[in-house]
């Protein structure tokens, strides 16, 4: 008899908690995912943030800390900085992710969340705008070009040569003995991040990313071609950019080649960063905050 009574008392109990959360609340469960981790930090309205190729959440940490009053929901790619690569072990990565974010934002039951990816992340961004555009409220990208055969392959290029030379790149990333990939991760590192301090945890994310899952990544990267979906785009889009040193062209040419890449986006603010590497957010912190700031609006 105290037994059915304590458990009656339980009952009522539960019943008065679930009457009292938000329905979302009471029957929300934890996100449940083989291609991505998510943790949320703050409070607030809802951004989503997705780190690049081989990135962390750390690569946001001093945008978070200076900018509080949100509630961030940090992404974590699996395969990459030391998470077990799960879903991601064989196929695609980026869009597979970015169908995942969907998802994500949906049964978390955010409703249209700022969305801000650097470099991968800024892909991923894109293909969630295209293909779930009421997922999102806006985007950001960071650094990231629709197209990165162009780069690779030069501009025109057909299909097939582009994907011979992402064929070539992958196969370049998996035959590197261990003393290569670590010098040459070092080389392309120093090459994204002017910022001396901020480049041992970069390499150490990339170092305890998975080879498997990084360079099919990179190739799906490179002969992905998103300027044909870039109309589908209805959300308002931020782009910002930097010019490599490895890419010697007058400004002015650089500049173009961006805004006709991006001109079929039917709400786009173009700013070009300048004195940073690819990691806008450590080599212009202060800039980046701003534009950040700007870009979401007041908490």
């Amino acid at each position: 008899m105290r037994h059915t009574l304590l458990s009656r008392r339980s009952l009522l109990a539960a019943a008065a908690c679930a009457a009292i959360l938000p329905l979302s609340d009471a029957l929300a469960a934890p996100f449940e995912s083989s291609r991505i981790s998510v943790r949320t930090e703050g409070s607030g309205p809802d951004v989503v943030l997705i780190p690049g190729l081989n990135s962390s959440p750390r690569a946001w940490a001093s945008t978070v800390a200076a900018l509080p009053g949100y509630r961030y929901h940090l992404v974590q790619v699996s395969g990459f900085a030391g998470q077990p690569a799960g879903g991601n072990r064989e196929g695609n990565v980026a869009a597979p992710v970015a169908d995942e974010i969907a998802r994500y934002i949906k049964e978390a039951g955010l409703k249209q969340p700022a969305v801000i990816g650097h470099s991968m992340g800024g892909t991923m961004g894109m293909m969630l705008a295209a293909r779930h555009p009421d997922a999102l409220s806006k985007l950001m990208v960071v650094d990231m070009y629709p197209y990165l055969g162009t780069f690779f392959a030069g501009p025109g290029a057909p299909p097939e040569k582009v994907e011979a030379v992402a064929n070539a790149t992958m196969a370049g990333i998996r035959s590197a003995t261990p003393e290569q990939r670590a010098a040459n991760t070092s080389a392309t590192i120093a090459g994204m991040v002017n910022t001396e301090s901020m480049r041992a945890g970069a390499i150490a994310d990339s170092a305890a990313s998975d080879l498997d899952v990084s360079s099919r990544a990179y190739r799906e990267l490179i002969v992905t071609n998103l300027i044909p979906e870039l109309p589908k785009i209805t959300k308002p889009v931020t782009v910002l950019y930097v010019q490599p040193k490895s890419v010697p062209i007058p400004a002015e040419q650089f500049d173009y080649v961006y805004k006709s890449a991006y001109a079929p986006v039917k709400s786009l603010t173009l700013k070009r960063i300048p004195d940073s590497a690819h990691f806008i957010m450590w080599d212009q912190p202060q800039r980046f905050q701003n534009e950040v700031k700007a870009f979401l609006g007041a908490p």
